[in-house]
């Protein structure tokens, strides 16, 4: 499939990009991720590896465009997981640390 990654034209296969991505190391993800084969790679990494350019010379948006067009499972920045609905504030804690009730 032939797409395009910083201005230039690349004509990527998904078996060319699992050969390519063999063997790499997967940095630690902080964002956005692709699956490639049982490992999760962040987008910015295989992008550099398959295009061998700069990372500041592409977005992680052309290359997970890419990576899903081939197929690939792309998964977004995970949320931010909901504070509990029963937090308990600092002063309370304190208070029951010190044998006073809790309140309801």
């Amino acid at each position: 499939m032939r797409c395009v990654i910083a201005r230039f034209p690349f004509d990527l296969t998904k078996s060319s990009v699992l050969e390519t991505m063999k063997g790499v190391k997967p940095e630690p993800i902080t964002g956005q991720s692709v699956i490639i084969g049982r490992r999760h790679y962040p987008v910015m990494q295989v992008g550099a590896v398959i295009t061998r350019q700069d990372r500041r010379d592409f977005s992680a948006g052309e290359v997970l465009r890419a990576m899903a067009q081939l197929g690939f499972t792309c998964r977004s920045a995970a949320a931010p997981a909901a504070p509990p609905a029963n937090r308990v504030s600092p002063l309370q804690r304190a208070s029951a640390l010190l044998g006073a009730p809790m309140p309801v």
